[in-house]
């Protein structure tokens, strides 16, 4: 046990963050207890940001040029008086206790390097995609393992002199990318401990549209992820990277070869059958989540959009391997 009670500083990174970023501050001034204090990173944003921030009392750092968030959280830890850093994206809202768990969390547990919390499942956007997107990663969150894997930038706490110790976040990450899962794989290559508190929960503010959810998950997830994969050797059964998942990448890509051979050859329709039926026994706990969610109706419609996540991630992993061998570690952030 600590001998006093840690102070938490939270770390907003911010480019334009709009209403969306007025609403995060003003779930900030609801929490109970406050922060120690809200340090706020405006990444090379417009003066909007800066007042709205000033206006909320948060301690506010500027950049003159964006750098990406990696460094723009770093700036702000650099700033922190804080015994713990809580680490949350500008487009979240978060729940007047989130404050108190964090705190509570690592004041129980003193071997406790950091901890992550999940999207609730009430997303604020209603479209069906936004809807899909984070009730998804609500469930791979709140279905992971209670001893993380990693570590996650939109609701991640960690203690101050540890972050310091493993030198932050990596800036060779200059967009949203993957650096707070590379800072992950660096903890639990030290030996430390990351905790998915799943009490913890922020609500999301995104609204996805099919461009930025492919976008961001095939360029700025996918093929970045493998490449770390690759280069820490990290195939953990956990998170995203579960086996039924990977089994699940291979059905959908063998089903696709069964459907399009069988327009010449009908006799593998029966192969396609039995794999559109693997597909849905192997991931029918998320569809059932979805189902008691949002309904049958919802439940149905996610089940194309599921497998497609499987076919881009299974061709990010064979793009992202491909190029890791022919550009070497060099092609990887942060490797030697």
């Amino acid at each position: 046990m600590l001998n006093h009670k840690p102070a938490v500083a939270v770390i907003i990174p911010v480019h334009n963050g709009g209403e969306k970023f007025k609403h995060c501050l003003a779930s900030l001034a609801q929490a109970d207890p406050a922060p120690l204090e809200v340090i706020v990173v405006v990444d090379g944003g417009t003066e909007d940001s800066r007042r709205v921030a000033e206006a909320a009392g948060a301690v506010v750092v500027t950049t003159t040029v964006q750098s990406g968030p990696a460094r723009a959280r770093n700036l702000g830890a650099r700033a922190a008086r804080g015994d713990l850093l809580f680490f949350i994206d500008a487009d979240v809202v978060m729940a007047p206790n989130a404050i108190a768990q964090v705190g509570a969390a690592f004041e129980q547990d003193s071997s406790l390097a950091a901890l992550i919390g999940s999207y609730d499942d009430a997303p604020a956007e209603t479209n069906f995609l936004s809807q899909y997107r984070n009730l998804f990663h609500h469930y791979v969150h709140q279905t992971g393992n209670a001893d993380a894997s990693t570590f996650w930038g939109a609701c991640g706490a960690m203690r101050r002199e540890i972050f310091i110790k493993m030198g932050g976040f990596n800036e060779n990450y200059r967009q949203p990318c993957i650096e707070d899962i590379e800072l992950g794989y660096r903890l639990k290559k030290e030996g430390h401990r990351i905790r998915l508190l799943k009490t913890l929960q922020v609500k999301h503010l995104k609204k996805w549209e099919v461009i930025s959810m492919l976008k961001t998950d095939f360029f700025q997830r996918a093929l970045p992820w493998t490449e770390l994969i690759l280069r820490d050797r990290q195939f953990v059964n956990d998170l995203n990277l579960k086996a039924a998942n990977r089994i699940s990448v291979a059905s959908v890509y063998a089903l696709l070869g069964a459907s399009t051979v069988a327009w010449w050859w009908p006799r593998l329709t029966s192969i396609a059958g039995f794999l559109v039926l693997l597909l849905v026994i192997l991931n029918a706990p998320v569809y059932r989540f979805f189902w008691r969610q949002r309904g049958l109706w919802f439940a149905l419609r996610t089940i194309p959009w599921h497998w497609l996540y499987y076919l881009y991630s299974g061709l990010a992993f064979v793009v992202g391997g491909i190029r890791y061998w022919l550009c070497g570690r060099r092609s990887v952030p942060g490797a030697e």
